[in-house]
This record gives structure tokens, C-alpha cells and sequence, in this order.
């Protein structure tokens, strides 16, 4: 079987494992969520194609909503630093739907599906 990303496939690994980590600790709903993002990257390290990617960049965009929404209920800091506002949710809540956003249009590119441009007649 060839695969087609071993990153994609590693990472996907790791993140269905810790998935599991965090449902065995109590947090369901936020480790489902990993365990299904870790099922779609591995998913497109095998496979690749547009269903993968659709699968990951709607994850994507899910997991960066509920990310966002919990760093909106956080209580601001008074004088945040670089590592204060890298390490809250709100900021890896828009990176995660930026990333989502930008997945499920790459599902429809021309690289993904197979289609090539034709040459201007």
C-alpha cells in the first residue's frame, strides 16, 4: 500500500492517541473531537483525495468554533504577553478555522481533483 503523506498519517496518529487520552481523563467532548480530527489527517496520509480533506478542514472549523467561543468566555488578562495570548484558546480557535477554511478549498482545487487546465486553444 503506498501511502501518500507519512506526515499527515504520523500527526493523525498521535492525534487519535491523545484523543483517547483526554476522553480517559474526563474531557468527552474535546477528545472526541481530537480523535476525529487524528481519524481525518490519517485518513489523508493514506488515501489523500478531497473526502479526506473535507472530513479534516470541517473538523477544522468545528474544533476552532468551540476554541473560540471558550477563549471569548475567558476572563481578559490585564497586561497579556506573547506567551499569554499564544497559549489561549481564542488565538488557536482562529488559526484552527483559518486552517479549516482553507482545507476544504483546497478539496476543490485542481491539484486535489485530478482536473488539469486545459492549454488556451
Amino acid at each position: 500500500m503506498k501511502i501518500y503523506s507519512g506526515l499527515d498519517l504520523a500527526i493523525g496518529v498521535a492525534a487519535f492517541f491523545w484523543g483517547a487520552v483526554q476522553i480517559a481523563r474526563g474531557g468527552t467532548g474535546l477528545g472526541a473531537l481530537t480523535m476525529a480530527i487524528g481519524v481525518a489527517l490519517a485518513w489523508i496520509g493514506v488515501r489523500g483525495g478531497r473526502l479526506a480533506l473535507l472530513l479534516f478542514g470541517h473538523g477544522a472549523v468545528i474544533a476552532g468554533c468551540y476554541l473560540a467561543a471558550w477563549g471569548l468566555a475567558l476572563p481578559p488578562l490585564e497586561r497579556p504577553g506573547a506567551a499569554d495570548i499564544l497559549g489561549r484558546p481564542l488565538f488557536w480557535g482562529l488559526f484552527a478555522v483559518g486552517g479549516g477554511v482553507c482545507a476544504i478549498f483546497h478539496a476543490f482545487c485542481s491539484s486535489v481533483s485530478g482536473r488539469r487546465e486545459r492549454p488556451p486553444a
